[in-house]
């Protein structure tokens, strides 16, 4: 039936008949009202709706038909068992090799979508071709696509116009991303989140922003924008400077990039890409993932909307630590650690206190986040990305102390340290990556992030005014505490 049919279908079907004109012993029939004799009298009288009554009901129709139609079948949840962070790994990793806690925490992230306001995001940062956009893209791959936004390139205009529909009342769009899953592949840049941060930071569950847009007859216009509801938000990019505003609404994460997982991808890719319809096949066949995709449907049937914590003095006790130093960021970094506690939960709903749409988090599920926080947290306290923080302390530390291993000079005992030149660093990260690294992106994005972090200081090149030289300020604090 095509959409003008059906309409007229709709239409017939909210008429309600005027009873008060029909007269005693007077006969209502589909095409009109007869008398006792069975003689035709006059058309039947219908109740007079105005259009926008009748659009009104006629939508509410339509909403319960595709409703009713693609109402899925209940899930049988008596075949799940509870599924630790190990198993899921595990299941995981049949199609992604080592980055364990990566896999976890992106597929936590999806998985947190189908929550009130537990949602949290993450931004992967890492050079092209290690594998950034791979992970979670495959992890959606378990989930129902028309939970999943992906999205290329894209600049804040093209997004709000593709993603939203047009609302005169509001005169400008609406975006409806309430339990949606967003993954932005290779961003160029972060113009397109500087629009979402207080969407991002979950400041309120409507946000009407106001954006410019240009048109050939009126030029530059000012336009609305709704956004409705809490996204998980996945933001991928091969840029490697991360704005502060940006980084304290993410988890920051990198591919593991070392020999062993890259060994053990061109192993799967070889294997996937032989026969690819028999690797689909063993893919979709296998119990463990198949068990997965079902439970991931099971939990948003179960429309979760709170989920509290019972026990919240364990994770007090990671950031109120007395030998701690707190900063402004911590504020935003418990929030991420309690959304893991959360998603762990929900991972694990029919095996935790339940009253109605509230699940209580237990111990289990603190242990478990802990976990996967004690590995990422290093990078996280200092607002960089882990692969930042790895070339930090597996590049410059190591060059640093080859170079030093032999004091140039020593006065009233101290050592003077000789710093590295960005040529020093070039060289050291060809040695242990085999790879060049540009010295434009170490110049402009690697070292001002070390900076930034605290980690290295600069100082004039003595031999060489145009270069300087750097210092990692960390190596500097573990000496003396050694000699102490």
């Amino acid at each position: 039936m095509n959409e003008e049919n059906a309409e007229k279908v709709n239409k017939k079907a909210l008429r309600r008949i005027d009873h008060s004109k029909i007269k005693d012993g007077e006969t209502i029939f589909l095409n009109g009202i007869y008398d006792e004799k069975g003689s035709y009298l006059r058309p039947v009288p219908y109740v007079e709706k105005t259009e926008e009554e009748i659009e009104k009901e006629i939508q509410e129709l339509n909403r319960s038909r595709r409703a009713e139609e693609i109402l899925p079948e209940k899930i049988d949840t008596s075949k799940f068992t509870p599924l630790s962070s190990k198993e899921l790994s595990e299941i995981l990793g049949l199609t992604i090799k080592r980055d364990e806690e990566n896999k976890l925490v992106t597929f936590l992230c999806q998985l947190s979508a189908f929550t009130e306001n537990s949602q949290f995001n993450i931004s992967f940062n890492a050079p092209s071709s290690t594998g950034k956009s791979y992970i979670p893209l495959e992890i959606a791959r378990l989930f129902s696509k028309e939970d999943v936004i992906k999205t290329g390139y894209a600049s804040p205009t093209a997004f709000f116009h593709d993603k939203g529909s047009y609302k005169e009342e509001l005169k400008g769009y609406e975006v409806d991303l309430e339990r949606k899953i967003l993954i932005f592949l290779d961003q160029p840049h972060n113009l397109l989140l500087q629009h979402l941060r207080p969407l991002l930071s979950h400041d309120d569950k409507e946000i009407l922003l106001k954006i410019t847009d240009k048109s050939q007859k009126y030029g530059l216009r000012t336009k609305n924008i709704l956004l409705k509801g809490y996204p998980s938000v996945i933001f991928c990019t091969a840029g490697l400077k991360i704005d502060e505003q940006e980084a304290t609404r993410m988890i920051l994460l990198s591919p593991e990039i070392n020999q062993e997982k890259i060994r053990e991808a061109i192993h799967e890719k070889i294997k996937k890409e032989s026969d690819i319809d028999v690797y689909k096949n063993w893919l979709e066949e296998n119990p463990e993932r198949k068990l997965l995709k079902e439970r991931i449907s099971a939990v948003k049937q179960e429309g979760i909307k709170e989920i509290i914590i019972k026990s919240p003095e364990k994770v007090e006790e990671v950031f109120l630590n007395k030998e701690r130093v707190l900063k402004p960021r911590d504020t935003r970094d418990v929030s991420r650690l309690i959304s893991l506690t959360k998603a762990f939960a929900l991972l694990n709903l029919w095996f935790r206190e339940r009253s109605g749409s509230t699940i209580i988090a237990n111990e289990d599920d603190i242990s478990e986040a802990l976990k996967i926080w004690s590995v990422i947290s290093p990078s996280q306290e200092l607002g960089i990305s882990p692969y930042i923080y790895e070339l930090f302390s597996e590049v410059l530390l190591p060059a640093f102390n080859e170079k030093n291993q032999i004091a140039d000079e020593e006065l009233n005992g101290v050592i003077k340290k000789d710093g590295l030149t960005r040529q020093g660093i070039i060289t050291k990260h060809y040695q242990i990556y085999g790879r060049p690294l540009p010295d434009w992106k170490l110049r402009q994005e690697i070292i001002p992030m070390w900076e930034a972090a605290g980690l290295i200081t600069q100082e004039d090149n003595p031999v060489d005014k145009r270069n300087k030289l750097i210092y990692p300020t960390t190596h500097l604090t573990i000496s003396e505490g050694e000699k102490k």
